[in-house]
């Protein structure tokens, strides 16, 4: 059954006439001129059918009605203020739900979360690793890193981290094989292979797609280990099982450490990038919008 409200704006000039017992100072308070505070008191004692005050000569004074309605509507006021208040506070603190891919949060974004803890301590950062594309109606995430061409509908997307392609190995194998130092070497070598379902757009990652790039022939690209997830194969790589195809934005702390090395010089820029996605009104949000700056500023140190 639908609540019989009086109207809010009313209500609103009733309470703060009432707290300053005048009306110049309840229009003060509300930001409209006096005669309007006038006005919707009285729409308000119309609608009522009840007179709420008494008028006197330069004196405003609640009727006996007025003084028993007046405490009910502030305490509803006042409720309104606290839960607006609570909710204002649980958006600036409290729990992140963010849904990510499992290779890009363990090689990307887990060895960097600590700094937007420290930054943001009262944020609890959630993190949802799967390959499927989350549904903000449905799921309970409040945002998503998504890797594709970004052609998603419905959403906020902001790409944030591209990547360069080419094979790298752990120094332990290099140094065993010495001899890798044209893309035409790598034949008779083991190939770490990426078998996971790839879009179109997602080509690039496999070694075909790589070989055919170089021009390079005569090479089986579909000779060694593959593995359902790109942390897999860098972690095969790291150690020292085979040469994988190394993706500049997952690989750039390994490449810097000097645990894996860049076998050639060419490569390669990928079409897709990685993207910071949300629901188009939750940007403003201020817990989605401190970890998208966040992130942000993480990938240009990349």
């Amino acid at each position: 059954m639908a609540r019989k409200l009086p109207p809010l704006n009313a209500l609103r000039a009733f309470e703060a006439a009432a707290r300053h017992l005048s009306f110049t100072r309840a229009a003060d308070e509300l930001y409209v001129t006096q005669a309007a505070v006038s006005h919707q008191v009285k729409a308000l004692e119309e609608h009522l059918g009840i007179q709420l005050f008494k008028r006197l000569n330069r004196i405003l004074m609640l009727t006996e009605e007025g003084q028993r309605y007046y405490p009910e509507v502030r305490d509803a006021f006042d409720q309104l203020a606290n839960a607006t208040q609570s909710l204002h506070v649980s958006d600036t603190s409290g729990v992140l739900t963010v849904s990510v891919m499992p290779s890009f949060a363990s090689l990307w974004l887990v060895p960097r979360l600590h700094t937007f803890s420290d930054a943001h301590p009262d944020i609890d950062i959630r993190i949802s690793a799967d390959d499927k594309v989350v549904d903000f109606n449905h799921d309970d995430v409040d945002c998503s890193i998504r890797y594709g061409l970004g052609k998603w509908e419905g959403v906020y997307k902001e790409r944030f981290l591209e990547e360069d392609i080419f094979p790298v190995c752990s120094p332990h194998y290099l140094k065993k094989h010495p001899s890798i130092s044209k893309p035409e070497g790598l034949k008779g070598h083991i190939l770490l292979h990426d078998y996971a379902v790839f879009s179109d757009a997602e080509r690039h990652l496999s070694w075909e797609y790589w070989l055919k790039e170089a021009g390079i022939t005569g090479i089986d690209h579909t000779r060694g280990p593959k593995f359902s997830h790109t942390h897999m194969v860098i972690q095969s790589c790291l150690s020292g099982e085979g040469i994988a195809l190394g993706r500049s934005a997952l690989i750039q702390d390994e490449l810097d450490a000097g645990r894996l090395v860049r076998l050639f010089d060419f490569s390669f820029k990928a079409d897709v990038a990685f993207y910071f996605v949300c629901p188009p009104a939750a940007i403003e949000r201020y817990k989605i919008k401190t970890f998208r700056d966040w992130l942000l500023s993480e990938s240009e140190k990349n």
